[in-house]
């Protein structure tokens, strides 16, 4: 009997790709998720010219911190510092994801800070940081060192008229995360819309504390994957 193969590294690239297909954070074919190397050969990211909705493993590359090729066919995208200077910043976190959902751009350039009144901006009680150096790419170490320090121990991080970082313990994780963060921020624009978010939601609380546990980004993560049609 043959044993069933383990998902890998560009595996997981490719599953966390999909889900963010499923959902609008692609713009059209920028943006990446990455994957630190667990045998501590560099980082597994997204390259190539496909949109997150139709990444395949060959769209997946291993580059060294400083963005030289290992493994793959693709040369690392520009804002490849993004992924090496946050992931070299945190010891805490193995996956990273920069894209461009509307909603989180939107809610950033209003602004306007993230407030945590709704189920999914639970886990960003803590608050979002804004980096908003005027600059287009992040593509020189010294630029993702900057967005590191702005996002510190953060869970995601707005940049200010460009899109969002966000960060786990995992692809899993860190998809997740980006997703809630966007439906955080589509909430809110309808909360203002409407007449804005009342005063007393504004103010930081504990109202869903249990969004920080890692059983609710897995369940989370696993819908994910069911609407993507995709194995967890």
């Amino acid at each position: 009997m043959t044993a069933e193969r383990l998902p890998g590294p560009a595996d997981e690239i490719v599953t966390g790709c999909r889900v963010l297909g499923s959902g609008d954070h692609g713009d059209p074919v920028w943006g990446h998720v990455s994957r630190r190397d667990r045998e501590g050969h560099g980082i597994w990211l997204k390259a190539g010219p496909r949109g997150f909705d139709e990444v395949s493993e060959e769209d997946v590359i291993l580059i060294d911190f400083d963005g030289s090729r290992r493994s793959g066919s693709y040369a690392a995208p520009r804002e490849y510092p993004i992924h090496a200077e946050v992931l070299r910043a945190r010891d805490d976190i193995d996956s990273v994801v920069h894209c461009h959902p509307p909603h989180a751009i939107a809610l950033a350039a209003a602004g306007r800070p993230l407030y945590a009144f709704s189920n999914s901006a639970g886990i960003f009680a803590a608050g979002v940081p804004r980096f908003e150096v005027p600059v287009g790419l992040i593509e020189t170490p010294e630029l993702g060192k900057a967005v590191a320090e702005c996002l510190g121990r953060a869970r995601a991080l707005f940049l200010v008229g460009h899109g969002i970082v966000a960060v786990g313990s995992s692809v899993a994780a860190a998809v997740t995360s980006a997703v809630l963060l966007e439906r955080a921020c589509r909430l809110q624009i309808l909360a203002t819309a409407a007449g804005g978010v009342d005063q007393a939601l504004r103010e930081p609380g504990q109202r869903y504390a249990h969004t920080e546990s890692g059983a609710y980004l897995l369940r989370t993560w696993e819908y994910l994957c069911r609407r993507a049609r995709l194995p967890p």
